[in-house]
């Protein structure tokens, strides 16, 4: 969806380029991201491990900041959501880099691209987005398709407008944020879907370069928000699909979450740099909601089948 037309004058990156939050200077001009639990610590003229976010003359900048890679009018189903405004349509947007790198990604062209030649990719006001959305008559603006956290200060615009409107706003992302930046953020997103890689630290070590620590702490405290919250298992065979790792993660959301909260496992097929594994068979899909429904769980969803 092209929104540039509607643009004048979007400038360049140079000019457009918008104060980070959640950083301290380290004292020698390194930058100190605090968005993550990376903690990247980003020297002169570099970006940090997301590739969104970058030390400009000793200041963090999020080179992201209103530069939406891919723009699309989605069903609401597609994020996966079964029970949030089901049968609306979203108003969805990504940017470029993530704060993981999944071997696995089934959307790496945008976690992976980069913003090299950002001057040739439009700039679009907060305000355009959330006017673009009321005209296509979306009930939701969506950061998804990349990583929202790592371009949180214009969802956070966004969102304020969004408000303003009644418009919901849902975040589609992997949870891997600090509680610092989550106790911003949080309070302005109104439902989640978070991405549950696979439910042990060795998976999350070998598999995307992060912890899965941090994510739990992140989903108990949006749920503890209050706000509507669904989470998705891509099941890679021989990786994340036993019998022990999925009754591990159906215990814990039964035991920290409850009962209710919607869980989708969806198939995953060879992609990116994983290309071992086979595609999920339907059989391992209906075998993690048999193990999910046994521990008590009531709403499991399947999903790429």
């Amino acid at each position: 969806m092209n929104l540039n037309q509607q643009i004048p004058d979007a400038g360049t990156a140079s000019e457009l380029l918008a104060s980070a939050k959640w950083w301290t200077p380290d004292g020698k001009g390194g930058a100190d991201c605090s968005l993550c639990p990376r903690s990247c610590r980003i020297p002169e003229g570099a970006t940090g491990f997301c590739g969104a976010r970058k030390n400009v003359s000793g200041k963090l900048r999020s080179i992201a900041y209103g530069r939406p890679a891919a723009i699309h009018i989605d069903p609401i189903e597609k994020k996966p959501f079964a029970e949030f405004l089901p049968g609306t349509k979203t108003f969805s947007l990504g940017s470029f880099g993530c704060n993981l790198e999944c071997s696995f990604c089934q959307n790496h062209h945008l976690s992976r691209g980069t913003f090299t030649n950002s001057d040739e990719i439009p700039y679009y006001a907060p305000d355009m987005i959330l006017m673009s959305a009321i005209k296509a008559r979306c009930e939701s603006i969506s950061f998804t398709y990349n990583e929202p956290i790592i371009w949180a200060e214009y969802a956070l615009d966004v969102a304020k407008l969004a408000k303003t409107k009644k418009i919901p706003i849902i975040f589609v992302s992997n949870a891997f944020v600090s509680p610092r930046a989550a106790d911003e953020i949080f309070p302005f997103v109104d439902a989640a879907n978070f991405d549950m890689k696979g439910f042990s630290e060795e998976f999350y070590s070998s598999m995307t370069g992060g912890s899965l620590a941090p994510v739990l702490d992140s989903i108990l405290h949006f749920h503890k928000l209050g706000k509507h919250l669904e989470i998705c298992n891509l099941i890679i065979p021989g990786k994340n699909d036993s019998d022990e790792m999925l009754a591990a993660f159906a215990n814990w959301v039964l035991d920290k979450l409850g009962p209710h909260v919607p869980i989708h496992f969806t198939a995953y097929h060879p992609d990116y740099k994983f290309l071992k594994a086979p595609n999920t068979p339907r059989d391992t899909l209906i075998k993690a909601k048999k193990i999910a429904n046994d521990a008590g769980l009531r709403h499991i969803y399947l999903g790429n089948i």
